[in-house]
């Protein structure tokens, strides 16, 4: 399951925090890493591992974008399709 048991899709939109640096950056996730940590790929095509408590995510839903901790998407119940 991978990246899906995050609540997220190979390719949807991420923002991160690295530790050394204040402001947030931009990047898709691609998958999950050994460590548990997050596969990021940022805008200039470089792979990260980021610790998911480091992760944004565009929260679903309408209107205006809002961006809602990788954490709590994990946290909530994933609705499993059965077909």
């Amino acid at each position: 399951m991978g990246i899906q048991r995050l609540g997220l899709e190979p390719g949807e939109a991420v923002r991160f925090r690295r530790p050394d640096r204040g402001r947030w950056q931009d990047g898709v996730a691609t998958g999950i890493e050994r460590d548990g940590s997050l596969a990021v790929s940022d805008r200039d095509g470089a792979h990260r591992a980021v610790p998911v408590e480091l992760v944004l995510v565009k929260a679903r839903g309408r209107g205006r974008g809002r961006w809602e901790p990788l954490l709590e998407r994990a946290a909530r119940t994933v609705q499993l399709h059965l077909f």
